[in-house]
């Protein structure tokens, strides 16, 4: 039996032109999680990530932190859905940047909505697969490594294929997936055991490299 360790990048730039970069907290956050992993002296065969910045750059902070230097696979599968593609199909105008608390919880409201109607079908976001080719980029990763692996094995990706992964495992509808993916924390930690046959969740969404009282504020969502 293996072990699958599922990391969500560190914190991005939310609200900035460019999302698709780690914050000065992400790359500290992804370091964080790497010396947390050679505490516990993990050792891994592969390590998966998608092909955005953020992945790239967190694997990057997990091998400074653990001293790792395995060269990862780039699994496109493992790439986070678009948001303002998604929340575009609901609400074609443009939305004002979110910098207030009222701005957030409109900006997750309309996410939250559009990707409801995306997983069901009923609408399909400009420049993005289906919601069944979304998942299956991610399952296929989960069926490769149930085959190639024994061991322990990383993914660095994102909430959306994270909270999807987890979702197929435990058979949940669109909307609990979704819950799932409203609350997944920067740079959090999620475990599957596999054997070759099947995944089985034993965590998700955890913290342990934040559990000292000095990491408080270090805990992000965005």
């Amino acid at each position: 039996m293996g072990n699958l360790y599922l990391v969500r990048h560190g914190q991005a730039s939310f609200g900035a032109a460019d999302y698709d970069n780690l914050s000065e907290l992400g790359q500290r956050q992804s370091v964080r999680v790497g010396e947390y992993f050679a505490r516990k002296g993990l050792q891994f065969e592969a390590v998966l990530t998608g092909t955005l910045r953020r992945h790239a750059q967190t694997w990057a902070g997990i091998a400074q932190g653990a001293g790792l230097t395995l060269q990862p696979t780039v699994w496109p599968g493992l790439n986070e859905y678009d948001s303002a593609a998604v929340i575009a199909t609901i609400s074609p105008l443009p939305l004002t940047r979110p910098d207030t608390p009222e701005l957030y919880k409109h900006h997750f409201r309309l996410l939250r909505d559009g990707l409801t109607q995306w997983m069901n079908g009923v609408v399909s976001p400009k420049g993005m697969p289906t919601y069944t080719e979304f998942a299956h980029g991610v399952t296929s990763a989960l069926e490769h490594i149930r085959k190639a692996h024994t061991g322990n094995v990383l993914i660095v990706s994102s909430g959306g294929p994270i909270s999807t992964a987890v979702g197929r495992i435990l058979g949940t509808a669109p909307e609990t997936t979704i819950e799932l993916n409203m609350r997944i924390r920067n740079s959090s930690i999620t475990e599957f055991a596999f054997t070759p046959k099947r995944h089985m969740l034993l965590t998700f969404n955890t913290l342990p490299h934040l559990d000292d009282a000095e990491y408080g504020s270090w805990i992000t969502y965005a």
